[in-house]
């Protein structure tokens, strides 16, 4: 019997819920620091955590202003309860909590004091997919899946801080209800080297290819622009297509990418069933494009806890998986 070696720097603990690389540029605490900035202009803006405040990056906001901080405690239905009664009084509520929190534990008040009556409250899901090694819990690897079939909700999946600092303005601002899947502590700073800006419900086309192309959202962007940049050296070349709004889907940019005679692939941190693929492969079918579409996500299945290194190899959200299932599809 052979022993594997674990590859060098997979070893972390499962608490550890960064999925930066060692020495990549990070910021901390974005989502925090751009609410208790927006907050300074715009007075309606509340912010409420059921017991989350520091693993969401709410205890930034509630700093910064107290008297508008609400702890709810360990209640997520009361906690989405008052940010509806808030909102139906004009305030602009930001409600954080871990994301299977609010997509399992809470979905009835959200659907029903929140996306019914159509109200400005912006949830924000802590821990999205698979962004930490506690286990089945606490890793919300359905969220969108059980969230996109929500009438009124808007869905952002953002790719690193850049993302998450200008997503919270127009979060703020949009007409009805939406869903922020967060990525918090130190968060990659990413597209600041690409021509981005985010814009709510588009997406961007960050690099051009002729070979290959990546649709993809959330963290799995960054996985996709490193992966490009290694199948570079195999002279594969690899366009990148970033949606961070997965609802309402931007078919006309992404279906525009995927109408070539390139291998198409999607790339998401989520199960395969009912993310960023099943909104992909929804908008070519009704358009009619017949298409092989190539999922890259979470398998259909409850995963197992450990250090996130480790999982993401194991699951095929690293660099190297990608770039060994691109070069085979590729043949």
């Amino acid at each position: 019997m052979t022993t594997a070696t674990k590859p060098k720097g997979l070893s972390t603990s499962a608490m550890i819920a960064s999925f930066a690389d060692p020495g990549q540029r990070t910021k901390s605490a974005p989502f925090g620091h751009a609410l208790a900035a927006l907050a300074e202009q715009d007075e309606r803006i509340v912010g409420l955590t059921a017991d989350l405040g520091k693993y969401t990056d709410m205890h930034i906001f509630a700093q910064a202003h107290p008297e508008r901080f609400f702890q709810m405690g360990m209640s997520e239905q009361l906690l989405f309860g008052a940010a509806a009664g808030m909102a139906e009084l004009g305030l602009v509520p930001f409600a954080s909590t871990y994301s299977v929190f609010a997509a399992r534990r809470a979905y009835d008040f959200i659907a029903l004091d929140i996306a019914e009556p159509n109200l400005n409250v912006n949830v924000v899901g802590g821990l999205p997919g698979l962004t930490t090694g506690y286990g089945p819990s606490h890793q919300a690897t359905e969220d969108m899946a059980i969230f996109r079939g929500l009438p009124n909700l808007t869905i952002v999946d953002p790719c690193d801080a850049l993302d998450i600092a200008q997503s919270v303005p127009q979060l703020a601002a949009h007409d009805g209800p939406t869903y922020l899947r967060l990525l918090r502590g130190k968060v990659p700073a990413v597209l600041d080297e690409y021509d981005y800006t985010f814009e709510l419900g588009k997406a961007k086309v960050l690099r051009g290819g002729a070979d290959v192309v990546l649709v993809s959202s959330g963290l799995m962007t960054m996985r996709a622009l490193q992966a490009a940049d290694a199948l570079a050296a195999h002279k594969v070349d690899v366009a990148v297509v970033h949606s961070p709004t997965i609802k309402p889907f931007d078919a006309e940019t992404v279906l525009a990418e995927l109408d070539t005679p390139r291998l198409a692939f999607t790339l998401e941190n989520h199960t395969v069933v009912g993310g960023l693929f099943s909104a992909t492969a929804d908008a070519a079918a009704q358009r009619g494009l017949g298409k092989r579409i190539v999922p890259i996500a979470l398998p259909d299945e409850f995963l197992d806890a450990g250090a996130l290194p480790t999982l993401h190899e194991r699951y095929g959200l690293s660099k190297d998986r990608i770039v060994a299932k691109v070069l085979a599809e590729l043949g």
